[in-house]
């Protein structure tokens, strides 16, 4: 296809001759500046951080002056984390629910029987890796807890 004595691609437009490979170049120079531009600008932008001298200094225990909790906010996260892996083993509880279901009412077919295996296995490997997690969280967060409220941190002062 000729259009203006320039030959095109049918399928794919790309420059043909060495004026259109020259502004077809700098055109993508002229996009990778402005992305690497924007892109120094942003980063640069969001690190940036002003003072705020006049703000009130939050500290852990922000909640109990506000009127929300007076609890200490590791415990509360400790607790969150606690309620999402319980959460996580009702839904263990409930899957092998579903499959020995599926497993006592397949009536001897065997793609039913091996749906059901696979369901009972794959809910037995999240059940070990809800306990595994459970019992990281657990030591991590009492570890964290004595350490910063009476370890040897706290002792000097």
């Amino acid at each position: 296809m000729r259009v203006q004595g320039l030959v095109y691609s049918k399928v794919v437009h790309f420059p043909v001759n060495n004026i259109q490979q020259k502004v077809y170049n700098h055109h993508i120079m002229k996009r990778t500046l402005a992305f690497l531009t924007l892109l120094v600008v942003g980063f640069f932008g969001l690190m940036h951080a002003f003072p705020v001298l006049a703000a009130d200094p939050l500290g852990v225990n922000y909640g109990a002056s506000s009127g929300l909790s007076g609890q200490d906010l590791r415990v509360s996260i400790a607790r969150v984390i606690k309620f999402i892996l319980s959460f996580l083993g009702l839904i263990f509880l409930i899957l092998t629910l579903y499959a020995g279901f599926m497993w006592m009412t397949s009536a001897g077919n065997e793609d039913r029987v091996g749906t059901a295996k696979k369901i009972l296995w794959g809910a037995i490997i999240g059940l070990a890796i809800i306990l595994f997690s459970y019992a990281i969280t657990q030591f991590v967060i009492t570890n964290l807890y004595e350490v910063s409220t009476s370890g040897a941190y706290n002792a000097a002062q």
